[in-house]
């Protein structure tokens, strides 16, 4: 059966860039009650992003935003069977502390958390803190994220590092106690090919994204063949799964009202601030994360991630198409109201999903 998580909000407004869709202001009340409804629905996971700077424009998008390892760990505390990934700015992190941070919370929901590696993309993120996104470093950053990851299995493995690097010179480096299992699970977002490769080599998933809808698939389809190709290359098994918007409704037509409301306010200034932010990286390449935001102008729209807009039974069927996508291993839900989107998942769409309803599925195949 195919795994289903949500990309839970903890940044304003969600993952829509518009003054029309809901506001949706980050809190821990918020998130719990997103998270432990995903987890009484039998959703399999829940990832937080990081996000320290959000864009200009009126519809402040990610202007507000919680911090991910702070909020996995008090969402740690309040579930009992959901897995949890908490995201990492490795550039304002060093690995040790990291992989300390991810082994407290594993104390506190022994084997549930993981851990998202980001290595960035918006310079003025990092520059409002004295860090600088270097050319050096958009050519290099995989190199350092390497060096970093392997920092963080050699203390969960062994408890100890002594790891040289380009980057880091462990000395000696301690970590006690180690986490339940032995090891935390690593994801990543790799998009690039340079991305992809990382994810593979060190990963145990990866989210990957594509936009248009349900008829213009084949990007996505590609994407996870591609994250496929490379876990074989390392005989690895590393998860390919689909990040994905779900806008639902009673009816087909009331769910793309919602969908043309969300448009009319779409926020050019803020599309604007993430095409001259990822436009910084001079040397990403056609379909990587940096290269998407950048063309995302030329279609302004709320966002350029893959929409399933309809009614319950078409975003039933929708979600049952793409998981039957080839070597998919899951997919993650973004909504347009999180609360909302949550419970007409939870209720009235995965009930007539065959590929999460084993009955269902039984009886389409009879």
């Amino acid at each position: 059966m195919t795994e289903i998580g949500v990309f839970i909000p903890i940044g304003s407004r969600g993952w829509l860039i518009s003054t029309t869709s809901p506001k949706t202001m980050p809190s821990f009340e918020l998130n719990k009650i997103v998270v432990q409804q995903a987890e009484r629905y039998g959703l399999d996971f829940a990832l937080s992003m990081i996000k320290l700077r959000g864009y200009n424009g009126p519809s402040e998008y990610w202007v507000h935003n919680l911090e991910s390892f702070t909020l996995m760990a008090g969402l740690a505390a309040v579930t009992k069977k959901i897995k949890l990934f908490a995201s990492c700015a490795m550039l304002t992190l060093p690995p040790a502390l990291t992989a300390r941070m991810a082994t407290t919370i594993d104390s506190i929901a022994p084997g549930r958390i993981g851990v998202n590696m980001v290595t960035g993309w918006q310079p003025k993120e990092y520059q409002q803190m004295g860090l600088e996104l270097t050319p050096e470093h958009f050519a290099r950053r995989y190199d350092y994220a390497s060096e970093y990851v392997q920092v963080m299995q050699d203390l969960w493995r062994d408890g100890v590092s002594n790891f040289k690097g380009d980057f880091f010179q462990m000395d000696d480096c301690k970590l006690s106690p180690g986490p339940a299992k032995g090891r935390i699970p690593i994801v990543g977002a790799g998009q690039s090919e340079k991305g992809m490769e990382f994810v593979a080599k060190y990963g145990d998933y990866n989210f990957v994204g594509a936009g248009g809808d349900i008829n213009e698939t084949q990007q996505s389809r590609e994407m996870v063949a591609k994250v496929n190709s490379f876990a074989d290359k390392h005989g690895r098994d590393t998860g390919a799964f689909l990040l994905l918007m779900v806008i639902a409704d009673r009816t087909e037509q009331m769910a793309w009202d919602k969908w043309n409301l969300y448009k009319e306010g779409t926020d050019i200034e803020a599309l604007e601030w993430q095409a001259s932010q990822a436009g910084q990286d001079k040397v990403a390449k056609d379909g990587s994360t940096a290269a998407n935001l950048v063309r995302a102008i030329k279609n302004p729209q709320p966002t350029g991630m893959l929409k399933l807009i309809g009614s319950y039974e078409q975003v039933a069927a929708m979600l049952d198409e793409i998981a039957a996508t080839p070597g998919l291993k899951g997919i993650m839900l973004t909504f347009d109201d999180f609360i909302i989107g949550i419970e007409q998942f939870g209720q009235y769409i995965q009930p007539l999903m065959k590929s999460r309803n084993p009955e269902l599925g039984k009886l389409a195949a009879e």
